[in-house]
Order: structure tokens, then sequence, then C-alpha cells
């Protein structure tokens, strides 16, 4: 699955949802090898009338219409922005589609795979398959890490970014007749070297897991048997940092912890709870569904996260006397290896252009700008303002509003490089509204009543709370939003009454679906109750502070090497 892009989603029992040439919500069922490859999608609650287009450009136009604020209250590291992402591809990775025909069965093709939280887009099928094991080294345990390439020449040039460094850059491939296959990243997921913070985040987990290999190695384990631990040894502790320290950043807490106490209520119930309980029963083994509620709707709660501009190491950053910019995130974009061409000389949408082929090294991510390491009383690993510029960057506050560089999306983020699509196709907003329309997603409304419980208001949806100002819409438009409130919007105001975290549809949704996502996986901590973290400072705690920790050494010049 693309993120940015899918045209159809294969939803079970109903068949490929799609456009047709009319952009008109259509259904089919699916014909050839490669419809029967798509990733599949489960419906939640009921089905919706659908905002017309008209509504839904108004709509967009107004969520980039303004910035958010810094997250406050709780304030929310930047990081868990791209954790975030780096989940969601998780969560969607479709291992099907990766594979050539003849290596798929007919019961693979037809059953594809489960949404589950066990990290197939940072393993893919494992070191033993016949394509996804150049993702691994010769000794098929260690996972392949990259190296960056040193950014040579006169000043501003750093001295610390001439060089190349080991271990700061995804794998890349090397090899093609053109510029884009030679930096292809040798990863499961290619949606992860789509930004450059979602790949430093892919890389901190390739180099955790590594680690964790070679710790597991000096008890003796060797080979597939070393292999197997270390991946369960990895999902469980990411499970755990999941579970403990990210969903209840921006999910109402109470709700986790009901739905993580008593269980689910409303989606894949397991079977025995109480029969008022809507959701599907499902028996111990049955595969997990992905539903579109969550997928197209209440988890893209991080677009609204994502920030404008970053201070992402010592030399991109602001306040600086050198004239470079700090880490714009059109810069984010650019230097990636899918959207775009790793090259401060390229074009954006040019994937042939630029000079690198590798990470240059000045953009090599300093942790402690994405992540609080006072959280583990690491105040040494704490950006000081008065050497080093400004310092912990925050997430923008989850609302109903984007930053304006997501007005305009990069070509090569969906898929789009080659083509002329209308603007306001290449609005964030407007295809995330769109995606919707596609699979005829129930309203906020639809689903408040389907979970039991109080829906918003007509007057909280026009007005929100300092979220997106819709003064804009016409009165049918304004009538139109608040009786049929698209879900995605709807769960955004939501969270503009609740502080910046999701609550009410939105945060159920969310809490219930990694529920079924970490029961559903391979290892999980939910089928093993008694499991602990080992690697974090207490039987309790395991935080993304305490996988990076573990990760990078717990050493400041891994974590920032470029000082």
């Amino acid at each position: 699955m693309k993120r940015h892009m899918r045209e159809d989603y294969l939803v079970e029992g109903e068949g490929l949802l799609s456009f047709d040439e009319q952009r008109q919500p259509t259904a089919k069922r699916p014909s050839t090898t490669a419809e029967l490859r798509k990733f599949r999608f489960s419906r939640l609650g009921p089905q919706g009338e659908q905002p017309p287009e008209e509504l839904r450009a108004a709509l967009a136009r107004a969520m980039v219409a303004g910035v958010s604020a810094d997250s406050a209250d709780p304030a929310v590291p930047a990081g868990y922005t791209y954790l975030g992402q780096f989940v969601d591809h998780d969560l969607t990775m479709d291992a099907t589609a990766a594979a050539l025909g003849s290596d798929v069965s007919v019961d693979d093709l037809l059953q594809g795979r489960s949404p589950a939280l066990d990290l197939d887009s940072l393993y893919g099928r494992g070191p033993t398959d016949q394509h996804d094991r150049i993702f691994y080294a010769d000794d098929g345990v260690h996972l392949l890490v990259g190296r960056t390439a040193a950014v040579s020449g006169p000043p501003p040039v750093d001295p610390a970014a001439n060089q190349d460094l080991d271990g700061f850059d995804l794998p890349r491939s090397g090899l093609g007749s053109t510029k884009r296959e030679r930096r292809a990243a040798l990863i499961p997921d290619a949606r992860n070297d789509e930004n450059l913070a979602v790949a430093q985040t892919h890389l901190a987990f390739i180099r955790f897991h590594n680690r964790v290999v070679d710790q597991l190695a000096t008890g003796g384990l060797a080979g597939p048997a070393l292999f197997r631990t270390a991946r369960s040894v990895v999902v469980k502790h990411y499970q755990w940092m999941l579970r403990t320290d990210f969903l209840p950043r921006i999910v109402s807490p109470e709700v986790v912890e009901d739905v993580f106490t008593n269980g689910r209520r409303f989606f894949e119930v397991s079977a025995g709870y109480d029969s008022r309980y809507r959701g599907r029963w499902v028996q111990p083994g049955d595969r997990p569904t992905m539903p579109i509620e969550f997928s197209v709707a209440a988890y893209r709660l991080g677009h609204s996260m994502v920030r404008e501009v970053y201070d992402w190491n010592r030399i991109f950053r602001t306040g600086t006397t050198t004239g470079l910019p700090p880490g714009t995130l059109e810069l984010l974009f650019q230097f990636s290896g899918t959207s775009g061409n790793l090259s401060p000389d390229g074009s954006l949408d040019d994937p042939e252009s630029g000079s690198f082929e590798r990470l240059p090294t000045n953009w090599i991510a300093d942790f402690r700008r994405l992540y609080d390491f006072a959280e583990a009383g690491r105040d040494d690993l704490v950006v000081d303002p008065e050497r080093e510029g400004p310092g912990l960057n925050l997430t923008r506050r989850i609302d109903s509003r984007l930053v304006d560089p997501l007005r305009n999306l990069p070509l090569g983020s969906f898929g789009g490089r080659g083509t002329a699509p209308a603007d306001i196709e290449r609005n964030l907003a407007f295809r995330n509204l769109t995606r919707a329309v596609m699979v005829r997603l129930a309203s906020g409304q639809q689903m408040a009543e389907f979970l039991d419980l109080v829906p918003l208001k007509p007057d909280e949806i026009l007005h929100g709370l300092d979220g997106a100002v819709l003064d804009e819409l016409t009165d049918p438009q304004r009538e139109a939003l608040t009786t049929n409130t698209p879900l995605w919007f709807y769960v955004l105001r939501e969270a503009e009454f609740n502080g910046g975290r999701l609550d009410g549809v939105g945060a159920r949704i969310v809490a219930e679906v990694f529920h079924r996502a970490m029961e559903g996986s391979r290892s999980s901590i939910l089928r093993d109750p008694t499991w602990r973290p080992t690697l974090g400072p207490d039987p309790d705690t395991f935080r993304m502070v305490d996988l990076l920790l573990f990760a990078f050494e717990g050493r400041a010049e891994l974590l920032n090497p470029l000082g």
C-alpha cells in the first residue's frame, strides 16, 4: 500500500472499492492477480453518505489555512509524529504485494496478510526468503545498515559532515542504470523512505534489532534460532512501548486503559465477552482485519502533528549564522529516496536529478531534538539552547489544521511523478477526504451512534476549539457538514476539546485496533501477559527513549554524530 496514493480498497464482503471515470465510488469483484494481492480491509460501522467534491475542496482549503500551536499539555516530542507513521506502515504492510506471482500460493492471494504489530515492515518475510534476504547481512541475522556520503567543499560545509559515516543511512541498492534505482532503500517497505524523519526512525529500529542480536549472541544463540529470538524480543519491546508510551500521548489514557484492561467492545471482540458488545466475535488464531474507519480516518491524526520546520541538527536549525536553512518539511521530503533525491542540488519532483545517491552526512538526525531524553534521566542528552540553539521540537497539537506545505505534496510522495494533477489533488487534506468517499465511510455522527457515544454538537463541529476556521463555507455547506461530518475531520475536532488527544470516536477506534493488532501478532504481549521488558530501566518501563538509548548504546556521539 502506498501511503498517499491508494486508488482502491479491497474491503471484505464488498469487493474492490474505487472511483469510476465519473469520479463516483464504485465496487467490483477482484478479477486479476494484481487485485487479489491488494491489502484487505474490513468495515467496522455502517456505510455513509459522502460530501460532494465542492464541500471536500472547501473544507480541505480551510484545514491548511492556519497553523496549529505546539503541543502544550502534554508536550509531545516531535519524533512521535514519525514513529506514528512508521507504525502505520507496519500495520498496513502488504507482504504479498512484494512477492512474485509464482511464489505466492492461492491461499496467500486470497487471505493476504493480517494487520498486526509485528514489524514486518522491518523484517519483510525474513532472511530465508529468496527475495527479502537482500535486507540482511551475510549472516542472515543482522539487518543491513547504510553509509552516509561526505559533504565536501568550501565553507559553510561543516568539518563534521566531511566524512562518510557507517550506520547512519538506510542501506541502499547502489545498483541499476538510473539514479532512482541506485538510491532505492533496501527495506521491505519503500514508504519508510518517503521522508527523512521516518527513514531515520526505520534506521533506529534496524540498529535496535542488531543490538538485540549482539546481546543474545553472547548467550550462545546463533543462526535461525538467534534471529527468531531476537525478532520476538524486538517485537515485544516495541509493543510495550506503543502500549505504555506512544498511545497515551495521542489517545485519552482512560480509553487506552479501558481497552487494554477490559478488552475490545466493538472491533473483533474475543468470543465469550459480554453479549452486549457489538464486535464480530473472533476465535483465538483468527487473523485480524484492518477497519477502513481506522486506516482512512482515525489514524490519520498524525497529519495534524506535522511541523512546517524542524531544528533538525546542529547544522540545519534556526538561529545559525551559516546561512543554511533549518529542516523544513520540504527538505525532509527532498532528502529521502522515495519522495526526493537525497541531494541539495536536485529538483524535488525529478528522481534523476541531484548528485548524491546516499544521504549526505550533514542530514543525519539529532535524536536529542526529536525525543526528550530527560524522561530517562539523561540530562546529558538534552540540547543546551545557549550553546546549540533551539532544542527539542514538539509536535503540533492534534486538531483540524495542517501546516501549509501539506497543501502541495511532492509528486513522489503519492506516486504522481510524471503526471500533472490539479492543485487540489496535491492537498493532503483533500486526498484524505476523498479516500473516505471511495470507501463510503461512515460519518462522525454515524460512528458516534455505533459506538454508543454522545455526538459533537453542530456548533462544536462548525467552530471547534482553536482549529480550522470554516468562515468560507457557504450556508448549505455548513449545514451538510454538521449533519454528515467526514469522519477524519470529526475525529480531529474531538481532539480539540480534549487537549490535543483523541477522544470519543477517534480514541475508541484507535485503541481497539492497536489492541487487536497486538493480539494478532506472531509475538504478542497480550498473549504472553507475564512478559515484561528487560531492556529498559525497570520491568514495567520501556519507552521510545529507552529503545533509542539501547539502539545507540546510550552514547551521545551516536545519537547526535554531528555534535
